[in-house]
């Protein structure tokens, strides 16, 4: 299957370990992974701010990006992103009277997945042979839970790690905080979701706290950072892109 990372801008400039070890995932399973240099980000920030008119010129550079891959999948270590690709770039283009945009924008959107859902749903993967030997619990992020209604594939995956002891989460499906820029404007909201969230992984007693975005482990890992705990962030990418040496 020839597929397209969709690397998200957050990968692309602060966590490219997330896109990398996707693309090394997705090879390692036998498939074809190609790179369309003319993304950039999805729009998700203009839009969830009010700035629709100014996203329509970056959900059209979005559109072609993955159109010019001729690709059968777009896969991306982000179910906020892959959130916006399927529920806002058609409803943006409509906005704006582009009718042409938003079909097209739908057809990408058909085929772009976060990458858990991706390796469960199309590949029928739940073993994706990976070694990960440390003590992990998981935070499932508000847009692949709700959103896309990943459901249990990040965990379904995690069992299957070879060396990997999964620990559950206390009240894991609650948001940590972040929400963009809802982490600024509402700062003390914020900074008391995320206390919640971290005692609940303190209280696993787990190594590294994994999640299916970039985003929400920033917010996560910068909390448990200034509290010198020691609990490391890591995306599910680089986890199940892990391999026995």
């Amino acid at each position: 299957m020839r597929i397209a990372l969709f690397a998200t801008c957050l990968a692309d400039a602060l966590f490219p370990p997330a896109a990398i070890a996707t693309v090394q995932l997705l090879e390692r399973l036998g498939h074809e992974v190609v790179f369309p240099s003319q993304q950039t980000c999805c729009g998700q920030m203009h839009i969830n701010t009010g700035y629709f008119k100014e996203a329509v010129a970056v959900v059209r550079n979005h559109v072609e990006s993955f159109e010019s891959a001729r690709c059968d999948a777009v896969v991306a270590p982000s179910g906020s992103c892959v959130g916006s690709v399927r529920h806002q770039h058609a409803m943006v283009a409509r906005r704006a009277g582009d009718e042409d945009l938003a079909v097209r924008a739908e057809k990408i959107a058909e085929r772009t997945y976060e990458l858990s859902e991706f390796l469960v749903d199309v590949l029928g993967v739940d073993d994706v042979g990976a070694y990960y030997p440390h003590r992990v619990t998981y935070h499932p992020t508000c847009h692949s839970l709700r959103m896309l209604g990943v459901g249990d594939k990040p965990l379904r995956l995690l069992r299957n790690v070879r060396g990997l002891t999964l620990v559950e989460l206390p009240a894991a499906e609650s948001c940590c905080g972040f929400g963009g820029t809802f982490a600024l404007k509402n700062s003390d909201t914020s900074t008391a979701m995320l206390a919640d969230k971290m005692t609940h992984i303190l209280e696993t007693g787990a190594e590294v706290c994994s999640a299916g975005d970039s985003s929400c482990l920033m917010h996560i890992g910068g909390g448990l950072s200034r509290l010198r705990s020691g609990v490391r962030t890591v995306h599910l990418a680089e986890i199940l892109a892990g391999a026995e040496a």
